[in-house]
């Protein structure tokens, strides 16, 4: 099927029109070269309709029920106006096959709202390049008329900092019974949440939810900047039952206001922008040291002579720049 112009994707973008708004998508992600400048062009079009969006990063660990608090938490924005995208950041799905299309049939009501779109994320393998493209996708739904993005981190480790530098409030979930809980979360999550919600705090379980708050607490407490102007709440919440998601959205709303008014939104955004400048081009420079004619036919030589101690790491990467500078 013949590619739209980028104006009918543009008209089609600004309509609302759910497939030119996937079409789009699909053509930012591809790495052809002709796609990528297409891509950058429409972008550039779309840009002035940006901006406006609550965006929102959802990460929690394996087995937290983070489709069923979406699928829950999104359906609520749709009933009360809002309409909604969901988009996923997956480096690892090309390697493991990936869960996030088991995902999207688990947010069964979100995936048949005329209100809702889900993205899953491209499968590159590289959290560069899906970072990339989710950010980008942010844009297009931005320009679509969502008033609400949802970035769900679907693998674990970078993925959730990676998140966390393209949103303005980051939601980690949690499980009730801190502890083993507590010991797996990296101090690094816990320093970028906006909010920690222990989630399936209903039946047996609210006693160990409760419990788990408390130990949330005291975590942040550690991490906590006192100058901070924002103190992270610990909250409890059912997704399976929509209990407690009211709340979340109420912080959120707060947590905006707040930096509307002191101008902290903005300053954020900006700097984001720019921190996502600095990573695009670490990935091009890093993508054309790799395909250098003068490095590509000797890359492996040097990493069996690094690796089998004939060659010093810094050595190595001295004589590496030198080739790639034509040396």
């Amino acid at each position: 099927m013949k590619l739209p112009s980028n104006a009918e994707l543009e008209e089609g973008i600004c309509a609302g029109n759910r497939s030119y708004l996937a079409r789009a998508i699909t053509l930012i992600e591809s790495r052809k070269p002709a796609h990528q400048e297409r891509a950058q062009d429409l972008l550039m079009r779309l840009m002035p309709r940006s901006g406006k969006a609550h965006r929102i990063g959802i990460t929690g660990v394996p087995g937290v029920g983070k489709s069923t608090f979406i699928d829950a938490f999104g359906s609520n924005l749709t009933a009360a106006g809002h309409k909604v995208a969901v988009l996923a950041v997956d480096p690892s799905s090309s390697r493991t096959g990936g869960s996030i299309l088991g995902d999207k049939t688990r947010m069964a009501r979100l995936s048949v709202d005329a209100n809702a779109f889900i993205r899953p994320s491209p499968t590159s393998g590289t959290l560069g390049g899906v970072a990339r493209a989710t950010r980008e996708s942010m844009i297009l739904c931005e320009a679509a008329g969502f008033d609400v993005l949802i970035v769900e981190t679907v693998g674990v480790g970078q993925s959730e900092i990676t998140v966390a530098s393209m949103v303005d409030f980051f939601l980690l979930l949690m499980l009730p019974g801190a502890g083993d809980e507590l010991q797996g979360i990296k101090k690094g999550v816990l320093e970028v949440a906006d909010m920690v919600a222990v989630n399936k705090a209903d039946g047996d379980n609210k006693k160990n939810a409760s419990a788990a708050q408390r130990e949330y607490k005291a975590a942040l407490h550690i991490f906590a900047d006192p100058h901070a102007d924002w103190t992270p709440p610990v909250l409890l919440c059912s997704g399976i039952h929509n209990v407690g998601l009211d709340t979340i959205w109420d912080e959120i709303e707060n947590h905006r206001k707040q930096g509307e008014k002191s101008g902290k939104l903005d300053e954020a955004r900006r700097k984001q922008a720019v921190q996502w400048m600095w990573s695009m081009l670490e990935e091009r420079l890093m993508s054309d040291f790799r395909t250098h004619p003068n490095i590509e036919k000797s890359l492996g030589v040097f990493e069996n002579n690094v690796s089998q101690g004939k060659l010093t790491p810094v050595l190595a990467v001295k004589e590496l720049l030198h080739k790639y500078r034509g040396g």
